[in-house]
C-alpha cells in the first residue's frame, strides 16, 4: 500500500493496462504519469510524466483476514456491489 500524496497534491491512482513482469503499472488521472514499484526499491517510483524518479512512500499495512480485522476494528466499513 502507498501513499497517494506528493507535494501536497493527492492522486488518483488506477490500472494503467501495462504490465511490466506480470506486474501491474498504475496511472494518476491528475497527470497520467505512471508508476510501478521497482524491484528492491521502497515505495512506488514514477517511471514516466511529471513526477519521473520520484516515489511514493510505501506505508505501513498488515495483512489479515477480514474476520480478525472487523474484530479488532468494529467501526470499520466496506463498499458491496449488488
Amino acid at each position: 500500500m502507498y501513499s497517494r500524496e506528493i507535494d501536497g497534491q493527492i492522486l488518483t491512482l488506477s490500472a494503467s493496462g501495462w504490465t511490466y513482469r506480470n506486474t501491474f503499472v498504475l496511472y494518476d488521472k491528475e497527470t497520467e504519469s505512471l508508476w510501478y514499484h521497482l524491484k528492491g526499491d521502497d515505495g512506488l517510483t514514477c517511471i514516466a510524466g511529471k513526477f519521473a524518479d520520484r516515489k511514493l512512500p510505501e506505508l505501513n499495512s498488515v495483512l489479515t483476514r477480514w474476520n480478525t480485522w472487523v474484530n479488532s476494528n468494529p467501526e470499520s466499513k466496506f463498499l458491496m456491489n449488488q
